[in-house]
């Protein structure tokens, strides 16, 4: 394969994984050398072992943060503040691109930025969604109310109010409170169950102030 050939078959696709120029009459070992060869011409980036993307100016799409998230961990999905700040619901961006998995914690450095991985428990490990984050591009992310409800699985202290304002929440609106108490319910934990309390309140909080104005 010569690197026409590839921008032919890969050319649309933010990433690309090895696997996905293995079908047909092709010869592995000289895929993964001509691989091995872009990449140390500035060609292609190397996300982790199988996974790339085009170097510019070779990419038609830039590749969204949270797909690269998901393509990197499979069975992943993004949380925690990366999905709070990404609905607006904290005024902050991150540096890091944050997600939940329930296999082992790891962090990946790559050209398009840090990206963490936090182990949670298999029955912790729902209430996603798939969302188009850039025109084309989809990428399995937390609901509001899980992405903050994950915040307080696993951050200690997470369920006292001065925390949880400490966050700067805003657009609350967004908050389905059905199921931000659902959600608690499920998880059977006091802590769940207060930080939530804490939570509906601030919701009512910028809610009198809207009225107000």
């Amino acid at each position: 394969m010569d690197f026409t050939s590839l921008l032919h078959v890969v050319g649309n696709e933010p990433v690309f994984e090895t696997g996905f120029l293995l079908s047909g009459d092709v010869d592995p070992f000289d895929i993964r050398k001509q691989l091995s060869r872009w990449t140390a011409a500035g060609k292609i980036i190397q996300l982790r072992r199988g996974l790339y993307s085009l170097a510019r100016p070779y990419q038609k799409s830039i590749p969204h943060p949270f797909l690269i998230a998901n393509r990197l961990v499979a069975g992943s999905y993004v949380s925690l503040q990366s999905a709070l700040a990404f609905y607006g619901l904290i005024p902050e961006s991150v540096p890091a691109t944050t997600s939940l998995t329930t296999a082992n914690p790891k962090t990946y450095n790559t050209p398009f930025g840090q990206f963490e991985y936090r182990h949670i428990q298999v029955n912790w490990f729902h209430a996603y969604k798939l969302v188009e984050v850039e025109a084309g591009q989809w990428a399995f992310v937390a609901t509001p109310e899980k992405a903050l409800l994950d915040l307080v699985y696993l951050q200690p202290g997470s369920d006292e109010e001065d925390f949880i304002r400490s966050l700067r929440l805003q657009a609350l609106d967004q908050f389905d409170r059905v199921l931000l108490q659902q959600l608690a319910s499920t998880a059977q934990k006091p802590k769940f169950l207060r930080a939530v309390k804490i939570i509906l309140q601030l919701v009512e909080e910028e809610k009198s102030g809207y009225e107000a104005l």
